[in-house]
């Protein structure tokens, strides 16, 4: 029976010096020299990440998932995909026009299931039988329980003058294609709005996001910084802001803005998963593990809690079997790696999940018993 890990996993690790020293540390070094870390820190996007996909498999389930109240696109929302005779397929996060993508499905039946802090689940049942594509719409309705976790643009201000509201409309009305062409497309619209009314709060975040997307990072900056300085309530604005620096490798700005972001919304998984990859990052420069104890703690900390809003959330899992490969525990990191390829059996890391578990094994084979 596995032992569950708590908060104080890291404090309990530390204080075992002696097991530490001989065997565990022993079978990390080990274990870590042979195998290498999974690297997922700052190259995983907290939109969608790419697949790899056999070409003989053609399929694919794309939609689109809204807020029922406002009608906004529900961006950072998981999504998951399960066939009716293989289990998991996959997950994906929606991007910002609130669109998710699986592809390379062979013809099936599948059940796509949309989750999310405060709003009811839902389901929908595809076949790929007699068609290989289908197109789904999901509506994300409150369940009453608490506060949900909604997009800061879904309430737009009332003294927002008509001009500048029906150029804002257009502009979502573009980023909800999805399509890139679209999204540059939509900053005319984004900027003749906020030139219309400056103190626009969801348009300058639109317009900060989609610079993001299209990889223009300084516009983003100056024009999320502005967000926050409208609305400094703003948690999306931060929480993006994080993601900006994130992608930037600026590890202590990433920290201070998702710190930020995460007092105002502290049930974002997505938020608590992206400051523990910056923590993860910034232990990953110190090789001496007593000096990054810290950061890995913090990181720890971060997983432990994206986890417990999502536990099917696979990107933390992954993260999480590499800290606690990092400090020794290789069994543990087998273990949340297995759950990793159970969510994401056609994720991007997948196969050098698969690998690691099998070196894992071995290693852990190779040791005399106690």
């Amino acid at each position: 029976m596995r032992t569950k890990l708590s908060g104080d996993f890291f404090e309990a690790i530390f204080k075992a010096e002696g097991e530490i020293k001989t065997r565990m540390v022993s079978l990390m070094s080990h274990v870590v020299s042979i195998i290498g870390l999974i690297v997922v820190a700052a190259s995983i996007s907290l939109a969608q990440e790419s697949r790899a996909i056999p070409q003989t498999l053609s399929g694919q389930i794309t939609g689109q998932i809204r807020y029922a109240e406002g009608g906004q696109p529900a961006f950072d929302i998981l999504v998951r995909c399960d066939s009716f005779n293989s289990g998991s397929c996959g997950q994906e996060m929606t991007d910002r026009s609130g669109r998710f993508r699986f592809t390379g499905l062979s013809p099936s039946q599948y059940t796509i299931s949309v989750r999310a802090p405060g709003y009811l689940e839902q389901r929908q049942d595809v076949e790929l039988l007699t068609s290989p594509s289908a197109n789904l719409q999901f509506q994300l309705r409150s369940d009453g329980s608490a506060k949900p976790t909604t997009s800061d643009s879904v309430v737009v201000d009332s003294n927002v003058p008509g001009a500048a509201k029906k150029e804002f409309d257009q502009a979502a009305a573009l980023v909800a294609t999805g399509k890139k062409e679209s999204l540059a497309d939509s900053i005319h619209h984004l900027e003749k709005a906020v030139s219309i009314y400056s103190q626009f709060v969801q348009a300058n975040l639109m317009l900060g996001t989609v610079y993001m997307d299209l990889g223009q990072w300084e516009k983003a900056e100056q024009t999320l910084k502005r967000t926050v300085e409208l609305d400094p309530k703003a948690a999306n604005a931060l929480l993006a802001l994080g993601e900006l620096y994130l992608r930037q490798k600026k590890d202590e700005e990433a920290e201070k803005s998702l710190l930020q972001g995460l007092q105002i919304e502290d049930r974002s998984f997505q938020g608590h998963l992206s400051l523990a990859r910056v923590y993860w990052s910034l232990a990953s420069k110190i090789k001496d593990d007593t000096q990054a104890r810290p950061y890995l703690e913090k990181a720890y900390n971060q997983v432990y809690k994206a986890l417990a809003l999502d536990p099917n959330l696979a990107q933390a899992h992954l993260l999480k079997g590499n800290l606690l490969l990092r400090v020794g525990r290789a069994a543990d990191a087998q273990h949340e790696f297995g759950e990793y390829l159970r969510l994401e059996p056609k994720g991007a890391f997948a196969e050098q999940a698969r690998v690691t578990v099998e070196k894992i094994k071995k290693a852990l084979e190779s040791q005399p018993k106690p």
